[in-house]
């Protein structure tokens, strides 16, 4: 979720999601007996046949497992997941104003899109601002569990990559309160090209569908590195915005 300084590029392993599959059948014992291959006569036959059919029946232990169903079938339109106010309001002169999409082999299970631009105010110094958001949709999986289940899982290890972002100062993890099922917000500091950068990282699970949006910003040419409070009150915004979008999209 990190982003570094100007013209770096949206980088991102996205993850897949695996085909949904929603009741699977226990496996059934093989038989005990090694000689109805050996039989002689047709009534040893018979016996052999009626051991053949015991074989795959099920026992009355064995059932079928159910697994919760995922409750969001669809993505937003990931570049238009948060408005376009919002986007110019947080990434004023952004090269492309309706966001550069991430490749995505998969657009109904995985997608992002990113903005990026500096706010060139000539001898008062410049600010650069970035902004990403990325979708994850997980499905239900008898083996693999429900989508919910996936995506929390999911949401675990994203938020430990973050607290691993090397060379973060004063970083900081508080619970997002008000945002989706559950939610992890993220505050670090980081030296990038000579220049401080501030960060903010949002982790959302909505449903079977998680969230993660990165909103970082830095003053150049003696302008002031934006505040903490700056940097994430405006990444509460836009992140509020996309989890809606996940809403809206499968209504």
């Amino acid at each position: 979720m990190q982003r570094s300084a100007p013209r770096t590029r949206l980088s991102r392993i996205l993850a897949c999601a695996a085909v949904p599959v929603m009741l699977v059948a226990a496996g059934c014992s093989s038989s005990d007996s090694g000689d109805s291959g050996k039989t002689q006569g047709e009534g040893q036959q018979g016996q052999g046949q009626t051991s053949a059919s015991a074989s795959v029946t099920p026992s009355p232990s064995q059932s079928t497992k159910k697994v919760e169903p995922a409750k969001f079938a669809k993505l937003p339109q990931v570049c238009k997941a948060i408005s376009a106010k919002t986007t110019a309001s947080l990434v004023p002169k952004a090269k492309t104003k309706g966001g550069t999409p991430a490749a995505s082999s998969d657009l109904a299970s995985r997608g992002g899109c990113s903005w990026n631009g500096l706010d060139d105010k000539g001898v008062k110094g410049s600010q650069y601002r970035w902004l990403d958001v990325s979708f994850y949709r997980y499905d239900s999986d008898a083996v693999l569990g429900s989508g919910q289940e996936r995506a929390q899982e999911n949401l675990a290890k994203e938020l430990a990559k973050v607290q691993e972002t090397p060379g973060a100062k004063k970083l900081k993890t508080v619970t997002a309160n008000g945002i989706g099922d559950e939610a992890k917000t993220v505050t670090y500091q980081l030296r990038k090209t000579d220049e401080d950068f501030q960060y903010t990282s949002v982790l959302v699970r909505t449903g079977n569908v998680l969230v993660l949006l990165s909103y970082n910003g830095a003053g150049y040419a003696g302008a002031e590195t934006p505040s903490e409070k700056t940097i994430t009150n405006g990444a509460g915004t836009a992140v509020k915005e996309a989890v809606a979008a996940v809403a809206a999209a499968n209504k």
